[in-house]
């Protein structure tokens, strides 16, 4: 994918009306042409022009470029999406439902809804891919204790095992983050399963429960940790970033949608090195995921 001038006079002028960002929409979807989403008919169909709608010759069926996308349902014009999905891909800090409501003239609750979609679309995408090679593997915690409560594993914090995969030379290379119930056996092990390839060689600390579910299909190597070692640097290294960037950017947040703000921060994080080229990739992210109601997150 050729990269582009990152501007906001570049990106105007290709996204500057409804029309265009149709357009440029309808060429993720049906990068082959029009492929009916009931029937399978392909090439044939008729444009409702007025009505956004594209009707399949064969069986009647109508649908919109956005129909089962992040962007499903939504009355928001394609322009406000799109300069939303360029404000977000564009600053690294991260972007809040604050500044895009005063930025696009939009009431809080749009904007948050939005944004909210956007990053779920974003943790759909990395959640497909699985890390391999050499993985370091650890866990932490976000949140304020609650009066009188434990510290360390037993907190009542927000629990997140967090991975880094690492490059042969020994750098970050694709990072993963998840909110977890507890840090048991059967918790780490869920998560082991669906983030990390069998075989990889997984570096951890010397707690018990990441024992067994390593134990068989990986190689793992683990030691008790000390502060003044290089273990798991990397890894402790995204954590504070993550930490600086919630509270940086969006002043601390409650376990109820944490996880959504850490799929951003490790999509930002894993296309780091894209630079010009993360809005384009948001895009066919937003097309590629799956619907998200407000109701979900309520």
């Amino acid at each position: 994918m050729a990269e582009r001038k990152n501007g906001i006079k570049s990106f105007l002028e290709r996204f500057g009306t409804e029309e265009a960002c149709e357009k440029h929409l309808f060429s993720l979807r049906f990068p082959n042409g029009f492929v009916c989403p009931k029937c399978g008919c392909v090439g044939e169909y008729y444009t409702l022009p007025k009505r956004k709608l594209y009707q399949c010759k064969d069986c009647g069926r109508q649908t919109s470029v956005t129909a089962g996308t992040a962007m499903h349902r939504s009355h928001l014009p394609l322009t406000i999406w799109f300069f939303a999905m360029y404000l977000v891909s564009k600053d690294k800090r991260g972007y809040s439902a604050k500044q895009l409501s005063n930025e696009q003239d939009l009431p809080y609750g749009t904007a948050w809804y939005l944004l909210q979609r956007i990053r779920s679309a974003m943790g759909e995408r990395d959640s497909k891919h699985l890390l391999s090679g050499v993985v370091e593997l650890d866990d932490t915690y976000y949140g304020k204790t609650k009066k009188g409560g434990k510290r360390g594993r037993g907190t009542s914090k927000s629990k997140i095992v967090v991975a880094v995969s690492k490059t042969e030379k020994g750098k970050p290379k694709f990072l993963k983050m998840k909110v977890a119930p507890n840090l048991k056996s059967r918790t780490i092990s869920s998560f082991v399963k669906s983030s990390i390839a069998e075989g990889s060689k997984v570096e951890t600390d010397a707690y018990s429960s990441y024992r067994k579910p390593l134990e068989s299909q990986y190689l793992h190597k683990y030691e008790v940790f000390d502060a003044d070692s290089d273990l798991l640097h990397w890894l402790h290294t995204m954590i504070g970033n993550m930490k600086a960037f919630v509270n940086g950017t969006f002043h601390g947040l409650g376990k109820k949608h944490l996880q959504k703000y850490l799929d951003e921060f490790c999509y930002r994080f894993n296309r780091r090195f894209f630079k010009t080229g993360i809005f384009d990739r948001l895009a066919i992210a937003m097309m590629n995921s799956s619907p998200i109601t407000l109701s979900e997150l309520s």
